[in-house]
């Protein structure tokens, strides 16, 4: 008599068996060398160029309409009053409202032919390096929670930030450095720390910040009069104690998060000095990265930082941005903001395809939301600013295996609203992770009771945004 069966069949079979013995021991043995080195590199899930990430979080709010997607026809309705009767996706009030037409004048870049507002001069250099996407749609105007949709995929937070996920999926390339560095300015985004929260992946995949002044990381040097070799002895001391601890208590997985952490900390005081220190870079790299002015010498230094983390082996490394959330005062909120980021961007770019690193490098630029084409402020004859709209946001992708050279959906008229290519931002995280060699459907954590993911309930791929 002859039995067939399936997969699934033999799965279930071995869960109603003995053999279920033998098999959770195998599945026991995996964890155990996951937990063991948790950062160790992993092999990509699905072919792809990208092996790291550099994200670009423009915190507050960008403007697509006064950044890479102009819309003429506000010129000639700009401050014609109109009443809004219900709260649109696209503003935060109803009642009287006025149509703002953009402060800028725009271009087309590169071969390409890449809008882009007249204050990206340097960034109008590298215009065919980039693949804009205009169809992106996300799901709250409120910042905190439209921050933790981008960075995390849940509005709420608490869950694990995509740079999280990317180093539980692809591990880390230096076993001395965090696979996951976040460059934040003084003043952190709303939501702040939990914007690159390890979630419930084990802590070891938590964002480190390195801090903009001063020392990056606190206590990075050791205290006067104790030695390398005494902190050595010291922390053996510890591991051994931890250890013995542990064996009481094998489920404690914070206590092997936490010697592991010592360990970093330990192996990291050899490599940040080395790794911070800008002044080893030419002067002609520090200029291309506006080092040195007024505008773009804060932003240009993250970014100059994150290419030598990514250098180095860092996975994935978020550079911040703030003060987008232009209400008020659009043309000269924005005109700064926009020259504080140029110069450092296009050096990036740039210096990532000298080096030879763009096509392994995946480089994400975005906001949380975008802007609307209308305000309920005039006053003189003059509207200021912009409000919060979910309803159609600016992003853009280089490197990385991309769909370079391309504008991607569009938006309608007046910006109010994606209309091509419309897709939420859950696909747009399943395309940045098979960009990565991940596949959303497969890199998942149990917890609170079913496998969890990124996309949170699953998406698929946006493939014109994929070379």
């Amino acid at each position: 008599m002859v039995f067939s069966t399936n997969r699934r069949e033999l799965l279930y079979g071995l869960g109603a068996t003995l053999g279920t013995v033998a098999f959770n021991a195998l599945l026991r043995a995996e964890g155990s060398k996951e937990l063991a080195d948790p950062l160790s590199p992993k092999p990509q899930q699905i072919p792809a160029k990208a092996e790291a990430c550099i994200f670009l979080m423009m915190a507050g709010g960008p403007s697509h309409i006064d950044t890479f997607d102009p819309k003429p026809k506000l010129d000639s309705l700009h401050l014609k009053e109109f009443q809004r009767q219900d709260k649109f996706a696209s503003a935060m009030a109803s009642g009287k409202r006025y149509f703002v037409k953009s402060p800028f004048r725009f271009r087309k870049a590169g071969q390409a032919g890449i809008d882009m507002c007249e204050h990206f001069s340097h960034l109008a250099g590298v215009a065919d390096e980039l693949c804009v996407y205009r169809g992106c749609v996300a799901e709250s105007i409120d910042h905190p929670t439209a921050m933790y949709h981008m960075n995390t995929g849940n509005r709420f937070g608490g869950d694990p930030a995509v740079g999280a996920w990317t180093t539980y999926g692809l591990g880390s390339l230096n076993q001395n450095l965090p696979g996951f560095i976040v460059l934040p300015e003084v003043s952190y985004p709303q939501g702040g720390a939990a914007n690159w929260s390890n979630g419930f992946l084990p802590a070891q995949f938590q964002g480190t910040t390195l801090r903009p002044t001063g020392t990056p990381i606190l206590d990075l040097e050791p205290p006067a009069g104790v030695t390398r070799r005494q902190q050595r002895k010291n922390l053996d001391l510890l591991a051994d104690l931890n250890r013995r601890h542990q064996s009481r208590h094998p489920r404690h997985d914070e206590l092997q998060a936490r010697m592991d952490n010592y360990e970093l900390a330990f192996r990291m005081q050899t490599q940040v000095p080395e790794l911070i220190d800008l002044s080893q870079e030419t002067e002609q790299t520090q200029n291309m990265y506006g080092m040195g002015g007024e505008l773009t010498d804060g932003f240009g230094r993250r970014c100059l930082l994150a290419r030598r983390l990514v250098e180095r082996g860092v996975r994935f490394v978020q550079v911040y941005s703030v003060g987008w959330d232009s209400h008020d005062y659009i043309e000269r909120s924005h005109r700064r903001r926009i020259q504080s980021i140029d110069r450092p961007i296009a050096g990036l770019l740039r210096d990532l395809k000298q080096r030879g690193m763009l096509e392994k490098t995946l480089v994400v630029w975005c906001g949380e939301f975008g802007r609307s084409p209308d305000n309920g402020q005039r006053r003189g004859g003059v509207a200021y600013g912009r409000d919060h709209n979910a309803a159609a946001m600016p992003f853009w992708l280089a490197g990385g295996g991309c769909n370079a050279g391309h504008i991607i959906g569009a938006t309608d008229e007046i910006g109010e609203k994606a209309a091509d290519v419309v897709h939420p931002i859950r696909d747009l995280h399943v395309t940045l992770l098979r960009l990565l060699g991940l596949d959303d459907n497969k890199l998942t954590y149990f917890h609170g009771g079913r496998f969890k993911q990124l996309s949170q309930t699953g998406g698929e791929a946006i493939e014109e945004l994929i070379a």
